[in-house]
């Protein structure tokens, strides 16, 4: 049975322990993603995440209001099968973390960036033993070795459907330090979310909000949210 027919072809949603985790079924029937692997989670939390996304359709099915889902198809289907090469391709975004690069002026973006970023680095730092090169401007600085290895192994921990959140964490908010936040729950996710907006924002101050950057910026928040509410339920 295909996950992504165009219309609403069944009646009951329910969640179903089985064997290998949870399943939701339509009808009776277990969903499958599009590789046609058994949609089967490892927590009944996520089951009901999925479920609710489900029993939420009307007449059309639209994949764009059902976010875990689509999360848990790409952790079965994409992720598992390549967990080394994602992993390897977000401890890179440390070596130019949002976070360690500041403007050099105007004073106050710089003390903007500073006030919100300063803290996060300091327990980054605390908590996975590492140190960071912070820089102003945009040229590249190289990060300690030693700081990418570690936050290496800690995210080689993770399991497929936990790396699939982390994956959106760290390409929303362009920051390895920010997303390691939102799983070691440091802070709210959306606190966490406005603190990688400090550019964007002080430039909305200064020049006003373009319709289409909006737009945007909006999508890319609830994805951030979408995110951090999957990896809760992985849980």
């Amino acid at each position: 049975m295909s996950t992504w027919a165009r219309k609403r072809f069944w009646k009951t949603v329910d969640v179903a322990e089985t064997p290998a985790g949870f399943a939701v079924h339509l009808d009776g029937r277990g969903i499958k993603t599009p590789a046609k692997s058994p949609l089967v989670v490892p927590t009944r939390a996520m089951a009901r995440l999925i479920a609710d996304e489900w029993q939420a359709q009307e007449q059309d099915i639209r994949p764009d209001t059902m976010p875990a889902t689509r999360a848990a198809n790409a952790a079965l289907d994409k992720v598992r099968v390549q967990f080394d090469e994602v992993a390897a391709l977000l401890v890179a975004y440390g070596e130019t973390d949002l976070l360690c690069y500041r403007a050099d002026g105007p004073k106050e973006l710089v003390t903007r960036q500073s006030a919100a970023w300063d803290p996060l680095l300091d327990w980054s730092a605390a908590r996975f033993g590492v140190a960071w090169a912070v820089t102003e401007g945009v040229m590249p600085t190289p990060q300690p070795a030693e700081t990418l290895r570690k936050l290496a192994a800690h995210v080689a921990g993770f399991t497929a459907f936990e790396l699939t959140a982390f994956h959106d964490l760290v390409a929303m908010s362009g920051s390895l330090v920010i997303a390691l936040a939102v799983t070691e729950g440091h802070a709210p996710p959306e606190t966490l979310w406005q603190v990688s907006r400090i550019d964007e924002d002080w430039q909305i101050d200064q020049w006003g909000e373009d319709d289409d950057a909006a737009a945007t910026a909006a999508r890319r928040r609830q994805a951030f949210l979408d995110a951090a509410r999957f990896f809760a339920v992985c849980h």
